[in-house]
């Protein structure tokens, strides 16, 4: 066995772990609470780990915690070492999506049987060497994260389509057709409607004090208003300004923390123009007010 059972503070309905077929497995896990939650799993030697943070912010720590990675938003790490075993331990920010995909180097040999000298740590000189590398989580890999992060499926064809889906991240990882014609990439219009929603993202979170309308983030972005909702919830699991809510209320809580600012400057920041409103939101979300979460820090 490589896993085992021990999860530790994760709520076991936002859990899931999937069998892909022999020695292959997709691990995922959503921590939409708003507390910080720990994910640990065993796994040993003999796995290639591959792990995206499809949103939020995550941490990998290593060796008891002794040192860990950060990886966040849109990011993914590969990691890879014969010689002792990688333990999964990740600090999942609140907000956080995660997934990890989990092969023998054995069955990945496998499959790029034909391709070893192009995958870097599969060549005969470095099959007994340890093997890290990150990478940004490209768009047609978004969309596979999120069908498989947000799915609605009947049990019997369930199986059947995250094995579909696991191996298709897999290729999307290793894809080597940066330049190819447009006739030959089957993903670029969803492509093109992932790079806007990710744009649209960028805009409100730059503008988060003053964000623009539906209306005006469609016409910045060239997509319609009804595609723009429905990407951003497929992509983000959240309305537009759900996300923005989430995200200002968040960086709030950070910049309460650091105390260069008070509370009616921290509510200020973010765009609220009346302390109240700043802290009904804040304690809706948080469950105490600015200034009580102040105290619990000291």
């Amino acid at each position: 066995m490589i896993l085992n059972n021990d999860l530790k503070n994760v709520d076991k309905n936002t859990f899931d772990e999937i069998n892909i077929d022999n020695e292959f497995f997709i691990l995922s896990v959503k921590n939409n609470s708003e507390e910080v939650k720990l994910y640990e799993r065993h796994i040993d030697n003999s796995f290639i780990q591959f792990h995206f943070c499809f949103k939020g912010e995550s941490k990998l720590q290593f060796n008891k915690g002794a040192y860990g990675m950060s990886l966040n938003e849109e990011h993914s790490m590969l990691l890879y070492n014969p010689t002792r075993d990688l333990p999964l331990s990740v600090e999942l920010r609140p907000s956080t999506w995660f997934l990890t995909l989990l092969i023998s180097i054995k069955k990945f040999h496998s499959l790029f049987s034909d391709e070893a000298d192009y995958i870097t740590f599969l060549k005969e000189e470095n099959k007994e060497k340890k093997y890290y590398t990150e990478k940004d989580i490209t768009p047609s890999m978004s969309i596979i994260l999120s069908q498989l992060i947000n799915y609605n499926l009947h049990d019997s064809v369930r199986s059947l389509y995250f094995k579909g889906k696991a191996y298709e991240l897999l290729s999307l990882y290793f894809n080597r057709a940066e330049s190819g014609s447009d006739q030959q990439c089957p993903f670029l219009v969803d492509e093109t409607n992932v790079l806007k929603i990710k744009k649209a993202k960028e805009i409100i979170l730059q503008n988060m004090a003053e964000p623009p309308t539906l209306a005006e983030l469609s016409e910045q972005i060239d997509l319609s208003v009804k595609k723009l909702k429905e990407g951003f919830k497929q992509i983000y699991g959240d309305t537009v300004y759900g996300f923005l809510l989430d995200h200002k209320l968040e960086y709030a809580r950070k910049l309460l923390e650091s105390g260069k600012m008070n509370v009616n400057e921290v509510g200020l920041k973010i765009g609220y123009s009346t302390s109240s409103h700043f802290i009904a939101a804040f304690k809706k979300k948080y469950g105490t007010t600015p200034k009580k979460y102040l105290m619990s820090l000291s």
